[in-house]
């Protein structure tokens, strides 16, 4: 690594051009902290869907960007998400996938997001096996809120997420049986679950000492 400050966008993307993609010898997903649930997740029907993880350069200290998904959704509504969601037929990649999620979600146009990698894939409970593609986010962009699908967007400092103290294990009873997650409160957003795992691959894949 060079030695370039350790929360800056272009640290972030030399620690993903460093990053093996292709070692995936975990299996990352929301059965990691609930063990019983592993054949459950991992045996059935997944859909794929892309998210990127748009690190945001702010100079000294970069931030990455949120979504706070709309209250009337019929799933995880008003809950924080990384843009994206299904890949669909026509769409030629993951990466592609991801960046159209991302323009028709909020508005960022593609032309400001340079795409520097992969974290390996993310299964959920619900369904979807997710691949999170990291990009670098020019900071002159201008965001247009597509209010039916979100509610608000927002960055953290990439800083916060990456620091291991602010990774918190929680609970909550689903189906009569306790099971557990990671929340990342900031500010009065409630990071958590889904969005909160694959922050959590982050700072493993990219950042653990």
């Amino acid at each position: 690594m060079t030695g370039i400050r350790p929360f800056t966008a272009s640290d972030f993307r030399e620690r993903a051009r460093l990053h093996r993609s292709d070692e995936e010898t975990k299996e990352y997903g929301d059965h990691r902290l609930n063990p019983s649930l592993r054949e459950l997740f991992l045996n059935q029907k997944l859909r794929d869907a892309a998210v990127l993880i748009p690190v945001v350069d702010r100079g000294d200290e970069a931030t990455v960007l949120l979504t706070q998904r709309s209250s009337s959704l019929r799933a995880h509504a008003g809950e924080v998400a990384f843009p994206g969601g299904r890949i669909d037929p026509g769409d030629p990649s993951p990466e592609a996938a991801a960046l159209r999620e991302a323009e028709e979600e909020i508005g960022l146009d593609a032309s400001f997001v340079e795409i520097v990698g992969r974290l390996p894939y993310y299964h959920t409970g619900s369904g979807f096996r997710i691949l999170p593609v990291l990009s670098v986010v020019r900071p002159d962009f201008l965001l247009t809120i597509n209010q039916d699908e979100v509610e608000d967007a927002f960055e953290v400092p990439l800083s916060f997420l990456m620091d291991e103290k602010n990774h918190v294990r929680g609970s909550r009873i689903w189906q009569q049986k306790e099971r557990f997650f990671f929340r990342m409160p900031y500010l009065q957003y409630n990071i958590w679950g889904v969005t909160a795992g694959i922050i959590r691959v982050l700072y493993e894949r990219l950042y653990h000492p």
